[in-house]
C-alpha cells in the first residue's frame, strides 16, 4: 500500500504530486524555484508595508543580504548552474536557474534542484543562526520558450505586485 492510499483510507486529502514522473531534475534545462519562509514571515526587506516607496527602493535586511549572498554564490558551488533570474521578497524567494551544457553540447555534472535548495536552505539557516525556511518548496521545469518568459517576467514584476497587494491589503484595514 502505497502512502497516497493511506492518506485516503484514514480520511486525509490525497497531496497532487508536484514533481514529474520519470523527469531527471538534473539534466540540462531552466528551473523556477519557489522557497518559503516558515508561516511566511517578513525576514528579507526591511520596512515591509505600506511606507515602501517604489520596489527599486526596497532595502534587504541582514537576513535578506544573506540570502542575496548565497544565492550569488550557487555557481560557485556548482559550476553547472547559472542564475539567471532571481527575486528576493520579505517571505519567500524565486529563483531562475539553468543546468548548463558544456562546449560541446554535452551535460555538465549537475545536483537535483532538490540538492540545490537543500545546499541553499541548510547554508542560508547556519548563517543566520536558527531555521526559517517551510519543510517544502516549489519547482517547475520551464518547458519553452514562451514559458521561461512569462516566468522571467513573474520574476521582475513581483515586487511591484507585492507592494500593490499590501498597499491594498493595508487600506481595506
Amino acid at each position: 500500500m502505497n502512502v497516497e492510499s493511506v492518506g485516503a483510507t484514514i480520511g486525509r486529502p490525497q497531496r497532487k504530486k508536484n514533481r514529474l514522473e520519470n523527469y531527471d531534475y538534473s539534466s540540462c534545462g531552466a528551473y523556477f524555484i519557489t522557497i518559503c519562509t516558515s508561516n511566511r514571515q517578513n525576514y528579507f526587506w526591511k520596512d515591509v508595508g505600506a511606507t515602501i516607496g517604489r520596489p527599486q527602493d526596497v532595502i534587504l535586511s541582514q537576513y535578506g543580504k544573506i540570502v542575496d549572498d548565497a544565492i550569488n554564490n550557487i555557481p560557485l558551488k556548482y559550476p553547472a548552474l547559472m542564475v539567471d533570474h532571481y527575486v528576493i521578497m520579505p517571505d519567500h524567494i524565486h529563483l531562475l536557474l539553468l543546468i548548463c551544457a558544456d562546449e560541446y553540447g554535452r551535460p555538465m555534472v549537475a545536483p537535483t534542484m532538490s540538492r540545490v535548495v537543500q545546499q541553499l536552505k541548510g547554508y542560508i539557516t547556519k548563517r543566520i543562526g536558527h531555521p526559517i525556511w517551510q519543510k517544502l518548496f516549489y519547482d517547475h521545469v520551464i518547458r519553452n520558450r514562451e514559458d521561461y518568459e512569462e516566468h522571467t517576467k513573474y520574476i521582475c514584476e513581483n515586487p511591484i505586485n507585492w507592494q500593490l497587494d499590501e498597499l491594498y491589503a493595508n487600506e481595506q484595514l
